[in-house]
Order: structure tokens, then C-alpha cells, then sequence
């Protein structure tokens, strides 16, 4: 093989098999978890040719190959029978906060959708501006074509995520995306579109209607497609269960009644605890969001704008959704989505500066999609690729966002329809029932504010490494 004699060698120098506790990889290195790393011929590494560097930190020993890492790590794999071993858990840190702990969670299951998530995000881009420039129009196949392949990760994302999240919770990687695919089964939306059985909590923030129940039980369905959050909390709870299950589950029936038993507990509880919190959070955001309105626009605006990433990754923001719908309805304009309308942008500037500061030629390459996805309001690959995992980008961001947000309302922007994203949602404010832009040229000069204030406070504020072993500005 074409890495054989470099993984003996680096298997040698670690101390041998048995000196090896886990081994894991990222983008550019091999991350062991030695016994002794004392008994690492450290200098040996470092000279080896195929290897870059060899870093110590974090609890682990750190051979940095480059972007070629994973065949290598295939080969040390298998050289040294390592049993495949792909857990991507981290070294206990009980110094490492809540937050930190949660980016590198959030970051270590993303991660390997980045690229996928880039360029999908960049083909719902185009695929917009196409039909902004009268090149394609919806009903044409080309424009179906490319909106399916552009929708395909995101839509499905609760299986893609499942997949990711099962190595970092270690669960079977085919149930926990039986788990997924259970939450995004068709058969779900068409149940969802009915009738309700009956309503629970009628009148009050938490109405939800029951389409159908579980065993008697009522089900409150939620739309799982492209949420993150409950995927996630449902393939942790199944971690949880699978481990259980190995305990008192006989060898000889182990491989298949574990994902028996772990699909009929863990999918039902997600339907009936994990969406109806998701749900009921949602729509205690949307209720809270109006009151603030209604004191103070500005006020909101700030909440609206700053919070609404986290909305978005927490699927909390589906609880604006009907405040909007019902606002259009009533009134013929909405106030409440169009202050999150700087977000995208603060986000994109944000993302731009650190294109500028970066010396991280991996990050400059992420960026490039990501800046333009943004454009068109497709943030995810910016949020979940760079911002979130360097932390203050991601921050100052929010902040860029929540000025814009506040600016606003402050000026009180208005949707009058639920359109377009990012450039194309500009259309949005414009009022049919008058002549003129009316407010757009503002709304237009705010957001281009929120971008190069997201800019400039990232650019002075800084950021970390993304990739420890290129170097960046701190």
C-alpha cells in the first residue's frame, strides 16, 4: 500500500500497538491517545518523511500528516489492527466551560458535512439568481433539478447529522440514521397536513393541535426536516439506551436486538418529549418576541437580529414563523421576521474578515462558498464551518446582527411577503399596495452595515485557530 511504510513507522515511534490507547484524525493530523508518551520517539517523527510536525497538547500526541491524513490513518489503522477505531470523543477537560464544551460537540459532528454543506448551499444560490435573472423559471426541470440537489443535504439533514453525531456519541451508525429517516418519513408531513384530532393546551402559548397518537399516547409532529437540534438530543439519548441494552442483551441476539429495541424506544420518545419541547420553546420565543415588540421595536430588533443564529440552530425560530403568517394575514405586513434580515449579512461580513486575516489556507477555502451561500442567505456552511467553531466570529457576528436587527425596528421595516433570502429577500419590503421603494433603500443601506460592522468587529476582535497545525493571526 501507498502509506504502508510511513504507518509502521509511525506506529513503531509511538511506542507500538500496545502503547496505543485511541487514535482519531482530523483534517490535517493523527491524534493518538498514548499510555506512555514518554515512549515516543518524538525526534523521529519530525523526520520522517510524510510527516509534517508532531504536537503535544490537549492530552494527546499529535501526528500532523496534511490533507492526505485520512488514507494514512486507514493505513496505521490497519497496520497496527487498531480495529477501526473511529471515536472522535475528546479529552475530558474539566477546566473547559459549558460553551466551549458545546462548540466542540457542535463542531465535531458538522464538521464532516462542511464541504458537502458549501457547495449545496452555493447550488440553492445560484439556482435563485438564475431565476432573479430570468434564466430558469420555477416550473422548469433544470430549476427542479438543481433545487433538489441544492435542498438534498439540508432537507435531510437529520440523517446526515445522525450519522455524524453517532461517532461522537458512539452508537451504531445505521440505527442512529434509522433514527433520522424515522423523523423525516413523508408519511409524517402528510399526517401533519390533516385535520388535528383535537388541540391540547387550547388558548394558551403552548396550543398544539394532535394529529395522531402512539399507543393512545398524543403526538405533537413537528416539521424535522433540516432541524439540527432534535437529531442530536435523540442520537445522545440513543447512546445512552444502546449502551444499556449491550449490558443485559445475550452476545448471540446482540446484533439486532439492540437497533430493535433501541429504534422502538428512542423515535417515539423523540415524537412525543424531544419535538414537543422543541415546539412548545418555539412558540414561547414568537409570544415573548411580539411583547418586546410592542414595548419597544428597537428593543426587539436587537433581540431579533442578535439571537436569531441561535434561533436558527436550535430550531427555535419556527416559532416566529406563525407570529409572521398570522401578522400577514391581519395586517398585510410583518415587522417581526424582517428585523432578522441583517443576519445573514453581519454573518457574511463577519466570515469575509476572517477570510482576510486567516493565514489558513483551509479556512480560506471554506469561506469562499460560504461567503457566497451567505449572500443568498444560506448561512449554515459559514455558522457551522468557521464562525461557530472560532468562537468570537461567530460572536461578533450576533452583535453586528443585533444592531442591525435594532436599526430595523428603529425604522420600522416591514415583510410583506415570505420570500426570497439574503439579496433576493430584499423584495420582501417592498409595500404592493403603495408606488415607490418606500423604505427599501434603507433597509438596503443597513444591511450592508451589519456586514462591514460584522467585518470590523471581527477583524479587531480576532479569533483562534481553526486548524492548529496552519497558523493564523491571533
Amino acid at each position: 500500500m501507498k502509506y504502508e511504510a510511513l504507518a509502521k513507522s509511525i506506529i513503531e515511534n509511538v511506542g507500538g500497538t500496545e502503547n496505543i490507547n485511541s487514535l482519531t484524525h482530523c483534517v490535517t493530523r493523527l491524534r493518538f491517545k498514548l499510555k506512555d508518551e514518554s515512549k515516543a520517539n518524538t525526534d523521529v517523527l519530525k523526520k520522517t518523511d510524510g510527516i509534517v510536525t508532531v504536537i503535544k497538547s490537549g492530552g494527546q500526541y499529535q501526528v500532523v500528516i496534511g490533507n492526505h491524513v485520512p488514507d494514512v490513518y486507514q493505513e496505521v489503522v490497519t497496520v497496527g489492527n487498531l480495529n477501526n477505531n473511529e471515536s472522535s470523543e475528546q479529552e475530558k477537560d474539566k477546566n473547559v466551560g459549558l460553551f466551549n464544551k458545546f462548540v466542540d460537540m457542535i463542531s465535531g459532528i458538522f464538521a464532516p458535512t462542511l464541504g458537502t454543506l458549501a457547495a449545496t448551499g452555493m447550488i440553492k444560490g445560484f439556482n435563485a439568481l438564475f431565476v432573479a435573472l430570468g434564466w430558469l423559471t420555477v416550473e422548469s426541470g433544470a430549476y427542479q433539478v438543481l433545487n433538489a440537489i441544492g435542498d438534498s443535504l439540508f432537507y435531510f439533514f437529520p440523517i446526515f447529522l445522525a450519522f455524524t453525531a453517532s461517532k461522537k456519541f458512539k452508537v451504531n451508525q445505521f440505527t442512529a440514521m434509522a433514527i433520522g429517516a424515522s423523523l423525516v418519513h413523508p408519511t409524517l408531513a402528510g399526517i401533519r397536513a390533516g385535520d388535528p384530532l383535537y388541540t391540547l393546551f387550547s388558548g394558551s402559548i403552548i396550543e398544539s393541535p394532535v394529529h395522531t397518537t402512539f399507543l393512545g399516547l398524543p403526538l405533537i409532529l413537528m416539521d424535522y426536516s433540516s432541524t439540527v437540534i432534535p437529531i442530536i438530543v435523540a442520537i445522545f439519548l440513543a447512546s445512552k439506551v444502546e449502551k444499556g441494552l449491550k449490558k443485559i442483551i445475550p452476545d448471540v441476539v446482540k446484533t439486532f436486538l439492540i437497533p430493535f429495541f433501541t429504534l422502538l424506544i428512542i423515535v417515539p420518545v423523540t415524537f412525543m418529549i424531544v419535538g414537543p419541547i422543541a415546539t412548545w420553546a418555539g412558540s414561547l420565543v414568537g409570544a415573548g418576541t411580539l411583547a418586546v415588540y410592542n414595548l419597544s421595536p428597537i428593543l426587539a430588533g436587537a433581540i431579533v437580529g442578535g439571537f436569531w443564529q441561535i434561533f436558527v440552530m436550535f430550531g427555535l425560530h419556527w416559532g416566529l414563523v406563525p407570529v409572521a403568517l398570522n401578522n400577514l394575514a391581519v395586517y398585510g405586513y410583518d415587522p417581526i421576521l424582517a428585523m432578522s434580515f441583517a443576519a445573514s449579512f453581519a454573518q457574511t461580513g463577519a466570515i469575509i474578515a476572517v477570510m482576510a486575516k486567516t493565514k489558513e489556507k483551509k479556512v480560506k477555502s471554506l469561506g469562499i462558498p460560504s461567503v457566497i451561500s451567505g449572500m443568498f442567505g444560506v448561512t449554515e456552511p459559514a455558522i457551522y464551518g468557521i464562525s461557530l467553531p472560532l468562537k468570537k466570529p461567530f460572536i461578533m457576528s450576533c452583535i453586528a446582527a443585533g444592531v442591525g436587527g435594532a436599526a430595523l425596528g428603529l425604522v420600522g421595516a416591514n415583510g410583506y411577503v415570505i420570500g426570497g433570502l439574503g439579496i433576493f429577500g430584499i423584495t420582501n419590503f417592498l409595500n404592493p399596495a403603495v408606488s415607490g421603494l418606500g423604505n427599501v433603500p434603507i433597509v438596503i443601506a443597513i444591511i450592508i452595515g451589519s456586514m462591514i460592522l460584522g467585518f470590523v468587529l471581527t477583524y479587531i476582535a480576532g479569533f483562534g485557530k481553526l486548524y492548529e497545525d496552519d497558523a493564523v493571526f491571533e
